[in-house]
């Protein structure tokens, strides 16, 4: 058995490459073989009959049918000599010229056809690796269920148990399978940027694109760039990447650790421009005009836009793109007799471009901004990419493609696709395509998956250049201590709930240890597979879920105390436990489901991850509490393993008059929210951190060996009179230099350059300062014509290596500083201005300044001066400069738009499910209670924290951060879930009764008392322990959950239950008064 066991683990490991894909069609595969073959779109959509040409199509499109009977089959565009063609296959292809079967690529310039032989053994051997692993994933767990079910004699239970097993092998399989590549297991659960470091780039918008495209680069232009950018690389919000404008044209992007190839990959999807278009090829046959006005423009680089005498745009010249596996030119194919192309260089690269048409009005044009959707498919050549237009665009699509058909006598139009300005493949036109179609080439699994990614998120307002201008390696946002502290706390506190359940239920403790043990494998399993980020306080909300997945093991047990107390069998016990308690699971969950979905389908990024964890965390939870467990006390009483069920009981049956107190404690709610309502208000920014506030930004370096993290910590902190994000950083590049980055909320950069420099104005170790020495100006030549001909240049020499950004942007200031007459500024955007070259490598000790011909060489040079003597006086900062929150405004207010959706749908749930929607009201009223309650704790103990009792309480000052915007959610969670209970309670009691007394709500507030403190007291206990022991990696979290389980516990005893009460009682005087009424109307009339 252990065995077979081990077997099933291993294969569940074992990791297959994909087998390669295998061309069916021996002259595709030739086609292949012998060269690129070109990018191919497919369409599903029928050409409509031939009388019908002429004209645009109307919006229905003709169904796909047999040609014989007045339809047509569905179109597509193969590859066609030397591109593509499009037209409908033939049923048997006849050999064409030289014996090449129609509907094959051959190469311009290729005069044979080879095939490369498959080899098909090591094809078969992978597949079967492949086929061997899903076997194991799906059989093996079944029939270890059947083997055991068989040796116990219970083979009714082997189904349910063979799920449970499944369900485990697929929480396993992420650790198993790093396990089997000699690798630890803690591999397969990726980090975050506190606790495994990553990676920080800085991107910046390409001006000089810009300014050819006519935009300008504005606040809401980078705030839309920045929602592409996150779109791309973190759409599901589970990445914990960060990204923040810094500066006025830039975009900081922060990954958690990853391999360099991730990196790159991300890169990729960052710096990718994501334009999508469809234009036609202008040839000799229908374009004549187009091609003599382009004629002039045929050896001029500079000029790819072709203008009519009004100004339109009606034609230019792109670029044909590169495969980036080969370096060589895509096939764009045709006759270049028919398709005239040019040849230029620019910046001493050459480039082949073909003239396209444009449709002068540019509401007409095909873009991706048309796109629906967009997904990774399949099709003869391999992977590739299909879309589906909307509406409009598959209309405008459809009218395209119907103007360009081929007709007697003239040659076939060609229909360029363009990504990136570059056109990818120019397959010929032979049917109308519709609103769906298909881009294939020669495409690996990355290259498809970043451009759906790409294509999905649409493409960016403004280009940033390839390159970013900053990229450093950060250590650790905490030290090894905190993260030390942290991970013990949460061990400890697991182990706690463990304890607990073991101590108070005994035997059931047992079983209830075991289903929060799955619950733990399945979490971090689906989460691993999903690849998932972990930060510290996500970690840690991995153990508060622990906490909290006991909620559904209590309901059950004490439902079993309750059927025991009646004197039920052992049987019927469990029976009836599980079917009691199972609305008050449901009803507490879906809530927190409807929750999640809502989260994710209307939040944002930063909500969207928190969603997924939730919505995963309560799947798994209600898996094993109901469905493991009860294959546990069904097994264990077959079996005569549990022949009794005893259990401690620390609250017996208690008759409190909760009612009696409602309106002393209502008082008190009131009073503690709108004293915390004044203190935030009095605090105003204080109240937040830097993910919600933004700041400031320095880095930068000391000479020779840098203090300790924790000493920079201290000293930073009392020079800057609050906690510094302190970052440790690597540069890359043959010679690595180690870098000190700050953040402080602080936003303006002379006053951090000063508080850095009072700071380390006494240690041992002193800051790094700049010298700079200036050579003579020089006039740029005319020739060649580029931006800065006819400017000035300068060299400097540099004491310590230095970026071409950190040059700029001190150059930058120094130039804007100057004025002119009247006193204004000479050059207003001085940073377009300029450009700075380092010699050698990105950081170097030698650079070159250039300026546009606008800047004079005298004011050149008093730039230079002035940046000469400012780096002498004050540290030298690798970076300076402001960044903008991690949460921009608007993304706030959507995730505060989704949380509210969410609250409302909650509403309309609870009044589906209890037919009045008093209580759905009731129990965002205890949720509304609970956050202003939590917000406004938290402000008096950031205000206490500099008290001798705040210190020795371990406070500290809690500032709103994205860790603490998920504890304010987890508590939303935890008071609609112990809220719901006590209604559900309510429910059973009413029976039909059509009001809610205030002694009907004691009496079950009373029954789920012990269920309430039990739950409290567990969950507490883990925030306790983290609180205490954590370190401040954790503080903010913990503090903010142990003080939300306390008034969640108490807003359901004083707050949700008699608001309950005061609207059923409101409503039922209403309907007693209205009926009153009416009785009274009649007897008037009467």
């Amino acid at each position: 058995m252990n065995v077979l066991l081990m077997i099933w683990l291993v294969c569940c490991g074992v990791q297959a490459d994909a087998p390669a894909n295998v061309d069916d069609a021996p002259a595709a595969a030739a086609a292949a073989t012998a060269a690129e073959t070109p990018a191919v779109l497919e369409s599903s959509v029928a050409a409509p009959p031939e009388s019908e040409a002429e004209s645009p199509p109307p919006l229905q499109q003709t169904p796909v049918g047999d040609p014989a009977a007045g339809t047509a089959a569905p179109p597509i565009i193969t590859p066609g000599p030397g591109a593509s063609t499009v037209k409908s296959p033939p049923a048997n292809p006849a050999p064409g010229p030289e014996g090449i079967i129609p509907g094959t690529s051959i190469p311009s310039g290729s005069g044979e056809v080879k095939v490369e032989p498959v080899s098909s053994t090591k094809e078969a051997l992978l597949a079967l690796l492949a086929l061997l692993k899903v076997a194991a994933i799906l059989g093996l767990p079944f029939l270890l269920a059947r083997l055991i079910c068989n040796a116990l004699r219970v083979r009714e239970f082997s189904t349910r148990m063979g799920i449970v097993f499944f369900a485990l092998t697929l929480g396993a399989a992420p650790f198993v399978s790093v396990i089997s590549e000699g690798r630890p297991w803690t591999d397969a659960v990726r980090l975050g940027i506190d606790l495994a470091g990553g990676t920080n780039m800085v991107f910046e918008v390409d001006r000089d694109a810009a300014r050819a495209l006519n935009k300008e680069i504005t606040g809401a232009t980078m705030d839309s760039m920045l929602t592409a950018v996150e779109r791309r690389i973190n759409p599901g919000g589970t990445e914990e990447i960060t990204l923040r404008r810094v500066g006025s044209d830039r975009i900081e992007v922060i990954i958690p650790k990853a391999t360099q190839e991730r990196v790159e990959s991300i890169k990729r999807r960052i710096v990718d421009l994501g334009s999508l278009e469809f234009d036609i090829l202008a040839n000799v046959h229908d374009h004549v005009e187009l091609i003599q006005l382009a004629q002039p423009t045929r050896d001029n680089p500079a000029v790819t836009d072709i203008r009519d005498a009004s100004g339109r745009l009606v034609a230019k010249w792109r670029p044909v793109a590169t495969n980036p596996q080969t370096g060589q030119l895509k096939e764009v194919g045709g006759d270049q007799d028919h398709y005239p192309p040019r040849i230029v260089e620019r910046g001493g690269k050459s480039f082949t471009e073909f003239l396209l048409v444009v449709e002068p009005v540019e509401e007409r044009r095909i873009t991706g901004k048309y796109l629906q959707r967009v997904q990774e498919g399949m099709s003869d050549q391999g992977l590739a990419v299909n879309f589906t237009f909307s509406q409009t665009g598959g209309y405008m699509f459809q009218n395209l493609t119907s103007r360009y058909q081929p007709r007697e006598g003239s040659h076939h139009c060609r229909l360029a696709i363009l990504l990136n300005e570059e056109i990818h493949s120019a397959p010929t036109i032979n049917a109308v395509i519709g609103s769906q179609g298909q881009i294939t080439g020669q495409f690996d699994q990355q290259e498809v998956e970043e451009l759906v990614s790409v294509l999905n998120a649409g493409a960016l307002d403004v280009p940033l250049k390839r390159d970013p201008v900053n990229e450093f390696t950060v250590s650790p946002l905490l030290g090894i201590d905190i993260q030390t502290k942290g991970y013990r706390a949460m061990i400890l506190s697991g182990l706690s709930v463990f304890v607990v359940m073991l101590l108070y239920y005994w035997k059931l403790g047992v079983v209830a240890n075991l289903c929060m043990a799955a619950n733990v494998i399945l979490l971090m399993g689906i989460m691993s597979l999903i690849n998932a980020t972990f930060t510290l306080p996500g970690l840690a909300g991995i153990v508060l879920t622990i906490g909290m997945s006991v909620d559904a093991n209590v309901l059950i047990y004490e439902r079993f105390r309750e059927e025991r107390a009646r004197g039920s069998s052992l049987r019927m016990t469990i029976q009836n436990g599980f079917h009691k308690a199972l609305s008050s699971i449901v009803d507490s969950n879906l809530t927190t489901l409807i929750t999640a979905v809502v989260l994710y389908v209307v939040g944002t990024s930063q909500v969207r991850g928190f969603a997924v964890a939730l919505f995963i965390g309560i799947v798994v939870s209600m898996f094993t509490a109901l469905y493991m467990g009860r294959l546990l006390f069904d097994l264990a009483e077959r079996k005569r393993w549990l022949k009794d069920m005893r259990m401690m009981q620390a609250i017996g049956e208690t008759h409190i008059p909760f009612s009696k107190y409602n309106k002393l404690f209502a008082g008190i709610s009131c009073t503690l929210i709108v004293l915390g309502i004044g203190l935030v208000a009095l605090r105003g920014k204080d109240n937040l951190d830097i993910d919600f506030r933004g700041g400031s930004m320095a880095t930068f370096t000391f000479d020779g060996a840098p203090p300790t993290l924790s000493e920079m910590q201290t000293r930073l902190d009392a020079a800057f009179d609050e906690t510094v994000q302190l970052e440790e950083l690597q540069t890359g590049g043959e010679q690595s230099q180690t870098l000190i980055r700050i953040r402080s909320t602080k936003d303006k950069e002379e006053e951090i350059s000063k508080l850095v420099a009072q700071a380390f104005a006494d240690a041992p170790q002193q800051l790094s300062h700049q010298e700079v020495t200036i050579g003579a100006a020089r006039a740029i030549p005319l020739e060649p014509a580029t931006d800065y001909a006819g400017g000035n240049e300068v060299d400097l020499s540099l004491k310590v290596d230095s970026s071409a950004t950190t040059i700029k942007d001190a150059l930058a200031e120094q130039l804007g500083l100057l004025t002119n007459e009247n006193g204004g500024a000479r050059y207003p955007e001085p940073g377009n201005l300029l450009e700075v070259q380092m010699e050698g490598d990105t950081r170097s000790n030698a650079a070159v300044v250039r300026t546009r011909p606008e800047v004079t060489a005298q004011d050149l040079q008093a730039a230079i001066a002035s940046y000469q003597q400012l780096v002498l006086t004050r540290p030298l900062f690798e970076e300076l400069s402001t960044f903008d929150q991690a949460v921009a405004g608007e993304t706030q207010w959507i995730a505060f738009t989704a949380v509210m959706i969410s609250l409302l749908a909650t509403i309309a749930y609870l009044w589906f499910r209890f037919q009045a929607v008093d209580f759905g009201i009731a129990a965002v009223v205890g949720v509304a209670h609970d956050i202003l309650a939590v917000i406004g704790l938290c402000t008096l103990a950031s205000l206490a924290s500099y008290t001798s009792i705040g210190k020795a309480l371990g406070l500290i000052d809690f500032k709103i951060n994205l860790s603490m915007i998920a504890a304010y959610l987890t508590i939303v969670g935890y008071s609609l879930n112990d809220t719901i209970v006590v209604f559900d309670r309510i429910r059973e009691l009413r029976g039909k009764s059509p009001t809610v007394t205030s002694q009907l709500v004691d009496q079950a507030l009373n029954q789920t008392l012990s269920r309430t403190v039990l739950t409290g007291v567990t969950t507490l206990i883990v925030i306790f322990i983290m609180y205490s022991i954590g370190g401040e990696g954790l503080r903010g979290f913990s503090f903010s959950l142990f003080m939300g389980i306390i008034v969640g516990t108490y807003s359901t005893l004083f707050i949700a239950s008699p608001t309950l009460v005061w609207l059923m009682a409101r409503k039922h005087a209403t309907s007693a008064r209205t009926s009153g009424a009416a009785w009274g109307q009649r007897a008037a009339g009467a």
